[in-house]
């Protein structure tokens, strides 16, 4: 369920807004989704692991405060990012 060194690498390179950017709120976000992806396909198999479903809700709260921030700040860069990792809102 953790996200492998290079699959965070390129997720940062694909949403870093210049060159030493790792920490922006376009690549939380991205690395935020990965991870609730991952943990979207676990829940499936294993419904009552309980346990997982409450990291999985923590996730998306800390996706969600992410986006406002960023929606709050600059609405253009919150609607690319969201047709960039096919979120709904």
């Amino acid at each position: 369920m953790v996200l492998v060194k290079e699959r965070k690498q390129q997720i940062t390179k694909q949403f870093q807004l210049h060159e030493k950017d790792t920490g922006s709120s376009d690549v939380q976000i991205a690395i935020l989704t990965e991870r609730i992806n991952d943990i979207t396909e676990h829940m499936k198999k294993h419904k009552k692991d309980h346990h997982s479903r409450r990291g999985l809700l923590r996730l998306v709260g800390r996706r969600r405060k992410l986006l406002d921030y960023l929606n709050e700040k600059d609405p253009e860069r919150y609607q690319a990012i969201l047709k960039k990792l096919n979120l709904r809102r």
